[in-house]
């Protein structure tokens, strides 16, 4: 069983950048493609950003493109999300989750990776609060 816990939350002012880490433990031989996610006070959970299984193809929401990048070090079985330029409306609950598919679609119509229902596994989560 795979396990999933994130960390590198914090309190920051706006302008400033964070760096969040998602460690898979566990069965980790079985990888696939990695998201995260987050949740702000109020507001329904929204993906933010996801990763293949080898790394090779990411996904950012638009609106984030530019500020948020994804990685992953397979020899430290880690996921990572890279937030630069930090606002306020970043405020959030940020959580990781395993998909249960390996690589992005070929095609949009056979599933859509910002769906919360293609993730199985998901971690407690990391609060990052920016202040103005």
């Amino acid at each position: 069983q795979i396990q999933l816990k994130e960390s590198g939350g914090g309190l920051v002012q706006s302008g400033d950048s964070l760096r969040l880490s998602c460690v898979i433990s566990g069965r980790t031989f079985s990888t696939k493609a990695m998201g995260w996610f987050r949740q702000a006070p109020g507001k329904a959970r929204e993906f933010v950003a996801a990763i293949s299984e080898s790394g090779r193809s990411t996904k950012v929401v638009p609106s984030m493109k530019g500020r948020f990048i994804i990685s992953r070090d397979f020899a430290k079985n880690t996921v990572y999300l890279q937030m630069n330029s930090l606002q306020p409306e970043d405020t959030a609950i940020y959580y990781c989750a395993r998909s249960i598919r390996d690589d992005f679609p070929v095609h949009e119509y056979q599933y859509d990776l910002k769906r919360e229902s293609e993730y199985d596994v998901w971690g407690q989560g990391t609060q990052v609060t920016v202040s103005s």
